[in-house]
């Protein structure tokens, strides 16, 4: 075990100030302090263990003083309170840096800021007010939240950019992460954290599908040193492809004993090859936004699971062991089979799909719920099974 609490090995246990987690596992996405439609009881029950927040997010709604003002009436210390207890959730929390909402706001509409080397300014989407996120204030926020987990900015364009514009992004990756880094440290420091409470800090690689450039921004991130190294922008092209070829090869530049987290992997399918790989954190929204849109994940019981075939980079994972339903087609009005007669949740076994197709209909948010549910539970087993 070394000093961050990693083991080696294939599958890892990471230490965390709010417990331990066996990789590889997935986040639910809880981008403002909540996980749609669900309630902390309904995943824990569902075996979630930790979940991701967005920075940016809460430090636009409902604000740091918000949270802050939560630690406080509780009487607890800042390390114990701060987005735990604001959302009552006890275990490990991960945070992003807030940096591909706001590149991907500035990307799609220029006059929403502007990118430079110092940082990023730009207007909130929900009253227009102007804000600057440098990587020292996105460190910042993400301590007085106080997360177990937590990602350096990082200049994120998307994978198709011009090859001078990726190597401009790799640049200022590695500039930015080396003051996330000088940051960090004056934090722990002025906190007096000690190693078993201090968040454990991420990287982000940037570089696109170019492979060279992919290999000068771990090479850079390493030199600095960090707890994990995450898998920069969309892990899909433009024309939806999965990137196994750069994945595979981003995932080997990373030292063993580190933690790999493959951001925003959230294909089934995709999520099976990237653990193959050596990558052993998965966030995505997945499961749930699918969900609230009547889309259900089953599985498909009378086939292998192929958690562990050997998959060519570039190929695309056979989708043999689960199947997906949109309750919203018209055949399922009369469809009174349950929901998914192997849940361990009884609404799931109970309920109809004709009754889940008549909840859509209407509008009722109990079906997005069920759903979401169900949804969840699918990706939860999914992880069991890659980790047995």
């Amino acid at each position: 075990m070394n000093e961050m609490g990693i083991k080696r090995g294939k599958s890892k246990i990471i230490k965390t100030p709010h417990g331990s987690i066996r990789t590889p596992f997935f986040m639910p996405d809880a981008t403002r302090g909540f996980v749609k439609l669900t309630d902390n009881e309904e995943l824990k029950n569902m075996g979630v263990k930790a979940l991701v927040v967005n920075t940016l997010h809460l430090y636009l709604q409902p604000g740091m003083k918000i949270i802050k003002k939560t630690t406080r009436l509780r009487g607890t210390s800042a390390r114990q309170g701060g987005i735990h207890k604001f959302m009552n959730w006890s275990g490990p929390i991960l945070s992003d840096s807030g940096g591909f909402q706001v590149f991907s706001l500035v990307h799609k509409k220029p006059a929403m800021g502007k990118i430079s080397d110092k940082g990023v300014i730009f207007k909130s989407p929900l009253d227009g007010s102007s804000h600057e996120l440098t990587p020292e204030k996105s460190i910042q926020i993400q301590f007085d939240l106080g997360v177990d987990m937590m990602v350096c900015l990082d200049d994120c364009p998307p994978n198709e950019f011009s090859r001078k514009d990726l190597e401009k992004s790799v640049e200022r990756t590695i500039s930015w992460a080396a003051r996330c880094r000088a940051e960090y440290d004056r934090q722990v420091k002025g906190r007096k954290m000690k190693v078993g409470e201090r968040p454990l800090l991420f990287s982000v690689i940037q570089g696109g599908a170019e492979l060279d450039l992919r290999k000068k921004c771990a090479e850079g991130l390493i030199k600095i040193g960090f707890d994990g190294y995450g898998f920069g922008a969309r892990p899909i092209d433009k024309d939806g492809r999965f990137l196994g070829k750069v994945l595979q090869f981003t995932a080997d530049l990373i030292p063993k004993d580190s933690i790999r987290f493959g951001l925003g992997i959230g294909l089934p399918e995709d999520i099976v090859r990237a653990a193959e790989m050596g990558w052993d954190i998965f966030d995505c929204v997945i499961p749930t936004r699918e969900g609230r849109h009547g889309k259900l994940f089953l599985w498909k019981r009378n086939s292998k699971f192929p958690a562990f075939a050997k998959a060519t980079a570039g190929r695309q994972m056979s989708k043999d062991f689960y199947r997906t339903v949109n309750i919203n087609n018209a055949k399922f009005a009369r469809d009174f089979s349950p929901i998914n007669s192997e849940s361990k949740l009884p609404e799931l076994r109970n309920y109809s799909k004709a009754y889940l197709h008549h909840l859509f209909k209407l509008r009722e948010p109990l079906g997005a719920k069920l759903a979401s549910l169900n949804n969840l539970e699918f990706y939860m087993e999914l992880m069991d099974e890659i980790r047995k």
